[in-house]
């Protein structure tokens, strides 16, 4: 059994935020905190936590600082924006404020009444999971004014890994050897991940079971910094090697039964799969971020699940053009 690689990074609790900080989100929420719960699981670093408030209320509140990950800033920042596009109607938590003084960034939300899929996947919350997902695109498509296309950095994972090879800083003799046979052909064909994703769908970009929260009316989605216009099958695309890896079953099966992938071009679907294995590949091997000391092996377990996919999809031939 694949072994299950918690979501964790190291979080701080709502009494270590500057009181200039915590000042300032208390008047945007209209009352002073009085109970602060620090929430487990996901990537980001710094603070995560579910408040009650005096006057009977609650929100969340997510905040980091440069000193503690400078990635996680920009990360946040960029979610400001892309949760002020998505439409009440969508399954997602509310944005009830924001706050950015240059050191310190925060974004408080509604605090939703639920819970992360258990991991190893239950069949029966997967499979609310995958109903939501659905919904999920129906309320994004068409993608709101404003949402851009994914960028292509995310899809230069096989490329980076040959030109390391090429230079002599990494002779990949610990990567699979099928990989390391392909590594041109997978290269030439990952430069065209952009087009093959293009669509008109608001996609989370990044849907995984920490990013999930099941409730009685199904599950809302969570995290949103990288949220870009796609296919109506990416966000489906992108979680399932970490459904693969917690647990869950063959992602190839679950894919090709999925509504939102009903129409979807097979050759733009492996085309980008080959570009997220790559980059799960190609960032497993990078040294651990500040704040966060299980991404890599996260991202090394997703990539050989995503690699185990794309072999099933490519069959025994080269991903050759």
């Amino acid at each position: 059994m694949t072994a299950i690689v918690p979501a964790q990074g190291v979080r701080m609790e709502w009494q270590e935020l500057p009181a200039a900080v915590r000042d300032a989100l208390e008047r945007q929420l209209g009352a002073q905190v009085v109970e602060a719960r620090t929430q487990s699981g996901g990537f980001s670093p710094g603070i995560a936590a579910r408040l009650r408030l005096a006057d009977g209320t609650r929100a969340f509140v997510k905040a980091v600082s440069a000193e503690v990950n400078a990635r996680s800033v920009i990360m946040h920042r960029t979610e400001i924006a892309h949760a002020r596009l998505l439409p009440q109607e969508a399954p997602v938590p509310r944005l009830l404020g924001a706050y950015d003084d240059g050191r310190w960034v925060a974004l408080l939300f509604e605090d939703i009444e639920g819970r992360q899929p258990h991991v190893p996947w239950v069949p029966e919350e997967l499979d609310r999971v995958l109903d939501a997902i659905g919904r999920l695109s129906e309320a994004l498509t068409p993608a709101p004014a404003g949402a851009a296309p994914i960028h292509e950095e995310p899809f230069q994972g096989w490329r980076l890994l040959a030109a390391a090879q090429a230079q002599g800083e990494d002779d990949l003799a610990d990567m699979d050897p099928w990989a390391v046979r392909n590594l041109a052909a997978l290269a030439a064909r990952e430069r065209r991940c952009r087009e093959a994703t293009a669509g008109d769908t608001l996609s989370h970009g990044d849907l995984r079971a920490d990013n999930i929260l099941l409730t009685d009316d199904g599950a809302v989605f969570v995290d949103w910094p990288h949220a870009c216009r796609a296919a109506r099958w990416f966000d489906l695309l992108v979680m399932l090697p970490s459904v693969a890896m917690q647990g869950g079953p063959d992602p190839e099966a679950l894919f090709t039964a999925h509504p939102v992938a009903e129409g979807a071009d097979p050759h733009d679907v492996t085309t980008v799969l080959i570009g997220l294995t790559g980059m799960f590949l190609d960032q497993a091997r990078r040294p651990a971020p500040p704040g966060l000391p299980t991404l890599r092996p996260f991202q090394q377990a997703q990539g050989e699940q995503a690699l185990a996919w794309l072999k099933v999809r490519l069959g025994s031939g080269s991903p050759a053009l």
